[in-house]
């Protein structure tokens, strides 16, 4: 049976403008009815495209939108009960407040004594009573969002979407709002799906967020759940300030990185390959005989609120936060509480591509082709006469065979040079782990590609993925 409280629900969503753009790709997403749910990412990674779709302004090209159990995905915007307030919050410039707001009262030709009482409550939701007459113009940004959203919630929808409408309004204005919004939702009780790429934002107001990277759902939960406990470095380092390292665990509740064993409270298999991520305010600075591990201070940036403190172990850079300012060259010792450690697996899938040899035992990938010494592959094999054999003595129809491909990302280079490498495509990912920069590079036929470079390239560059062949691993499929 249907869970009552679900309004609305997404079933294996995807969305592609050709067959090269895949913009939402199989999102599945339950949401409840009086949440504020808000989906944060980065530019370019789906949530507007969501919200449009969900709002009957996109179609979509497979998949369900079910609202309380029914298809709603074929319907006109005008026939879902939903309105929507958009970044662009376009009001009728030539429209007093009261016509505004009324606008799609008296397209349903409802009575106007009904319209008045309607409006009179939008605006005291929106605390602007009195403002009936004034026109658009005179109102500042913040007002102006305020009409949009009352314009929204008098026509009482289920669901109201919000297209980043703080965003064209000054830090102070839209802390403020950010407040009023929180408010305005637990007054209405209705479900409140909100896009925003601001972190903070989202933290502030929702009761879920829904964290999207590349038309894909990294991780659903409460703001304390995604800060506290993200579900990879993706969103640990989107989300706020985060320290990531590469580990390995050394035993039960203990894993080592820097070059040093903490205690910690997830659990791994020892021999596990792990990624760990502490946040700033948990990095503790010590005296050096007190800590865990020591470093130099290279830095110590007033913050408002505190010193942002950069301590370099090794090559390895800490973040960490201070009440009080470090001198550039001061050695310091720096402790980290077992709960202060966040672990994840690392993700063993990077890497892996499958390809296929053809007659000329050549194996041949979606971006690349390579010759292959086949007797690495096929245990006990031989060539002679420029056949395969099996240890049996008989040839062996290698043709057509499947070959898994892997390179460990930190065995890599990248190059600005486009054929230097085995293959090349544009940047589409930067993480900072401590020592070297993680990049994601996409080829021109979508696979990724994974590797890990000492130099800052830039979001959007065009590179070449060096990889020495004795470094990739082979292995029969």
């Amino acid at each position: 049976m249907k869970d009552k409280e679900t309004i609305i629900e997404l079933k294996n969503i995807s969305k592609s403008y050709d067959k090269e753009t895949m913009v939402i790709d199989n999102l599945n997403l339950e949401i409840k009815k009086g949440e504020f749910v808000t989906l944060l990412g980065p530019s370019g990674c789906g949530k507007t495209t969501l919200l449009r779709m969900i709002g009957g302004f996109e179609t979509l090209t497979s998949g369900e939108i079910l609202l309380h159990g029914e298809d709603i995905s074929k319907l006109p915007p005008n026939e879902r009960p939903v309105n929507t307030v958009f970044q662009k919050y376009a009001l009728f410039p030539s429209m007093n407040i009261y016509d505004n707001i009324a606008f799609g009262l008296k397209i349903k030709k409802l009575d106007k004594a009904v319209i008045d009482e309607k409006v009179k409550r939008a605006l005291e939701i929106v605390d602007l009573e009195g403002f009936e007459k004034r026109g658009i113009n005179t109102l500042s940004g913040g007002q102006q969002q305020r009409i949009a959203i009352a314009r929204a919630i008098v026509n009482e929808p289920e669901i109201l979407l919000l297209d980043e409408p703080l965003g064209a309004l000054d830090y102070k204005m839209r802390k403020e709002m950010q407040l009023e919004l929180k408010e305005m939702h637990k007054e209405l009780g209705i479900t409140f799906i909100f896009v925003t790429h601001d972190q903070e934002e989202a933290l502030t107001m929702s009761d879920k967020v829904v964290v999207m990277a590349d038309g894909k759902i990294q991780q659903v939960g409460t703001p304390e759940e995604v800060y506290d406990t993200p579900s990879n470095i993706f969103v640990a380092d989107f989300i706020g300030e985060s320290n990531i390292f590469n580990g390995v665990m050394t035993d039960s509740g203990k894993v080592r990185f820097c070059d040093t064993e903490f205690e910690c409270v997830d659990f791994y298999p020892p021999g596990t390959k792990i990624e760990a991520m502490v946040r700033p305010e948990n990095v503790h600075i010590v005296k050096p005989s007190k800590g865990m591990l020591t470093g130099i201070v290279s830095s110590s940036i007033f913050k408002g609120i505190y010193y942002e403190v950069l301590v370099m172990h090794g090559k390895n850079e800490f973040t960490a936060q201070s009440q009080k300012e470090l001198l550039k060259g001061t050695e310091v010792g720096i402790a980290i509480e077992p709960d202060g450690i966040h672990v994840v697996p690392y993700n063993i899938n990077k890497n892996h591509y499958t390809g296929v040899i053809d007659e000329e035992m050549r194996v041949r990938f979606v971006d690349f082709s390579m010759k292959l010494d086949l007797t690495k592959v096929f245990d006990g094999s031989y060539i002679k006469d420029g056949e395969l054999y099996g240890n049996n003595g008989v040839a062996l129809n290698a043709e057509g065979k499947k070959i898994d491909a892997y390179f460990d990302p930190g065995k890599a280079d990248l190059s600005d040079v486009p054929d230097e490498g085995l293959v090349a495509g544009h940047i589409i990912s930067i993480i900072y782990k401590g020592d070297h920069y993680s990049y994601i590079v996409r080829s021109k036929n979508d696979k990724d590609y994974y590797a890990d470079d000492d130099w800052l390239w830039n979001i959007g560059d065009y590179v070449s993925v060096i990889i020495p062949e004795d470094s990739i691993e082979y292995k029969l499929l």
